[in-house]
């Protein structure tokens, strides 16, 4: 089974293999599949193998639950597939990858904004302002 995956990507012409996300669920409650797919097949299209899930939607404790087969992700970065921006990040942040830049940027700029909030309810002046 092993080999299967690199006779898959040899014999395949016209793309590349890539991890990404594959939209399920239903209406106002969407759940994604992390799947290793051609990169011409639709979004939620046919995929070569599903390697893990994420439910985007917060749940009783207030977290975002990602299952992910690690083992199967190493083989296909292994095979020389690719991954995308949103499935990058998830993986940076469950500490498979270094952070992607855009998640520590994305975090510095609701630091700012929460500090700018802040100060902006307490009436005191931010560090921009002058008396």
């Amino acid at each position: 089974m092993v080999q299967l995956g690199s006779r898959l990507l040899k014999s395949y012409r016209g793309g590349h293999v890539v991890i990404r996300f594959a939209l399920g669920g239903c209406a106002n409650r969407p759940f994604f599949r992390i799947v290793a797919a051609h990169n011409r097949r639709a979004r939620d299209g046919k995929y070569l193998e599903q390697l893990g899930c994420l439910d985007p939607l917060p749940n009783a404790h207030g977290e975002r639950v990602a299952g992910l087969n690690l083992e199967r992700l190493r083989h296909w970065l292994g095979c020389g597939a690719q991954l995308s921006r949103p499935a990058e990040k998830l993986l940076g942040l469950a500490g498979f990858l270094p952070l992607h830049p855009m998640t520590v940027t994305g975090a510095e700029r609701l630091r700012r904004r929460r500090r700018a909030q802040e100060a902006a309810a307490d009436g005191s002046p931010g560090p921009g302002d002058a008396p």
